[in-house]
């Protein structure tokens, strides 16, 4: 509870996306679902030790569900509570349900809000951050490099969404390879538009320091891919 509040969020948030907590305890898996253990197994979330102790993959962490298109739970992404733990962020494996490089985290919710602008950024709690800001087109992937799925998932929704980046040297990275992605698979009616974030600051902290309008000016400062084509090939750079 402190962890959400100091982020600012309220119960209604906390109820929309579903968040919750992973106990520390190795098997409150087991003790919660005694009749599921070996469908638990069968998606990752009851894993095995070297010495065959059993355990659950997520414990001590804030829990993200991750639903697919028709807003059914099908993982899970947990986020340590203490920066200091790695990896910070832990999800769920693939699954015969769970196939995280085809899925978007917030695309269910925007759809079901009939949002007219999308956006991708880097991570749930910036998904979160702007949708309660207004931008009901947030998404991000789950944990991974964007990929081919992605982008077409993107397009089904929009003709040209951006990608809002982190404006430091992985940020600029991400571009080219986004850049280098997205050009065989993009045909009529299907372009991108990059935005750089402020150095430092992810979509949350820009929110929170300028408000929606400071997000609003980034997305508003995007440019196409094709720009950012021409810059990187004449001048050896994207931004």
């Amino acid at each position: 509870q402190n962890y959400f509040q100091n982020r600012g969020l309220n119960q209604d948030t906390l109820d929309n996306w579903r968040l919750g907590y992973a106990p520390t305890d190795w098997q409150h898996l087991e003790q919660a679902f005694p009749q599921d253990i070996e469908g638990l197994k069968l998606v990752g979330l009851i894993r095995e030790s070297d010495q065959g102790r059993q355990f659950n993959l997520l414990r001590d962490r804030v829990i993200f569900p991750i639903r697919d298109a028709k807003g059914r739970v099908v993982g899970f992404g947990g986020r340590a509570l203490n920066d200091e733990i790695k990896p910070k962020y832990i999800n769920s494996p693939d699954s015969e349900i769970f196939h995280k490089n085809q899925l978007l985290y917030g695309l269910y919710e925007g759809r079901k809000a009939k949002a007219e602008q999308w956006l991708m950024v880097e991570g749930y709690m910036d998904v979160i951050a702007l949708v309660r800001a207004g931008f009901e087109g947030a998404v991000a992937p789950l944990g991974t490099a964007i990929t081919e799925d992605q982008l077409r998932l993107m397009w089904r929704v929009s003709p040209e969404p951006v990608i809002a980046l982190d404006g430091d040297a992985a940020g600029l990275r991400a571009a080219m390879r986004l850049i280098d992605l997205a050009l065989p698979l993009t045909g009529p009616g299907q372009a991108l538009r990059f935005a750089l974030l402020p150095p430092g600051q992810d979509p949350d902290d820009l929110i929170r320091a300028g408000g929606p309008a400071a997000m609003r000016a980034v997305i508003e400062a995007a440019q196409p891919l094709v720009d950012l084509l021409w810059r990187r090939e004449t001048e050896g750079r994207v931004f």
